[in-house]
């Protein structure tokens, strides 16, 4: 029981320093105030819960699948699960940190690739794994489309 909610505790640190990276590359003036974006771009107080749910859902998504197989024989899920992290980090870095539009859609498309074969993993070990991150491929999609649209209404910046 202890180690099950230690494990469930590391997932969970885990997915929160992945989010850190949107915490330091927040959205400063750049982003909000001065480029153009889609009228259907969500309000900014929208992010935060939303995130925070996604990421809790994706924890508990990486716990059971741990209970179920461990850490090496879950190598594969687990190691996905670990690489959209990175990934997802690195979004922040790209559009925020770096300003670059055009890296952080092409990079986004690698985090839906990574988030869509994590979920097909998950899915397969434990179907509710694969249920509780579906949201964040449905999220991750229209992110990407989202970066897409703006990258496109500001083909001034990179």
């Amino acid at each position: 029981m202890i180690e099950s909610l230690v494990a469930l505790a590391v997932f969970v640190t885990l997915s929160f320093l992945a989010s850190a990276s949107g915490a330091f590359f927040r959205p400063g003036e750049w982003y909000y105030e001065k480029i153009r974006k889609p009228s259907w771009n969500p309000p900014s107080w929208l992010f935060p819960p939303v995130w925070t749910l996604l990421y809790i859902m994706m924890s508990v998504a990486a716990w059971l699948v741990w209970r179920e197989t461990g850490v090496i024989g879950g190598l594969l899920p687990l190691g996905l699960f670990v690489l959209q992290l990175g990934l997802n980090a690195l979004w922040s870095y790209l559009f925020f940190g770096r300003e670059n539009l055009k890296a952080a859609f092409w990079e986004a498309l690698l985090l839906f690739a990574a988030v869509f074969a994590m979920t097909v993993a998950f899915w397969d070990v434990r179907t509710l794994a694969g249920l509780l991150v579906l949201p964040y491929v449905l999220w991750v999609g229209f992110a990407a489309f989202l970066t897409y649209t703006i990258w496109r209404l500001n083909p001034d910046q990179p």
